[in-house]
């Protein structure tokens, strides 16, 4: 062990920071919103003053994105075009919306996640200074 990671004992919660992030509220209070806008993620909550900039959610959101709404769609595409032979126009339109409306939705929403889950692993910086709160 390096002498910057803290024992599995030290974590936090996790399972309610990673219900509080899926609601993109903050993963100390649940109370503050986690985002300023669609993805930025405020600096520190506005209800209890948690460091929320420490986060390094990277990419992982969008991989895990496509991942969910891939192995959703591709079974539901096959499926609809065997049991209901749509015409090609139709069913990738459908599905073009579908598509980009379940990424929509998931996106911010495992962003919230990923962030928790960083807060509660004490991970990036979080946790090395106190609250402002």
């Amino acid at each position: 062990m390096t002498d910057t990671a803290l024992p599995d004992d030290d974590d936090r919660p996790m399972r309610p920071a990673m219900l509080c992030g899926w609601r993109r509220r903050c993963p100390n209070c649940g109370k503050g919103a986690m985002f300023s806008g669609y993805l930025k993620v405020r600096d520190c909550c506005a209800a209890c003053g948690e460091d929320l900039h420490h986060h390094r959610a990277d990419d992982g959101p969008a991989y895990l994105t496509i991942l969910i709404v891939g192995h959703l769609m591709a079974p539901l595409i096959m499926w609809a075009f065997v049991k209901f032979r749509p015409d090609p126009l139709v069913l990738s339109s459908v599905f073009a919306f579908g598509c980009v409306a379940l990424s929509l939705f998931l996106l911010p929403r495992l962003k919230g996640v990923v962030v928790a889950i960083q807060w509660a692993k004490r991970m990036h910086g979080f946790g090395t200074e106190p609250a402002h709160g």
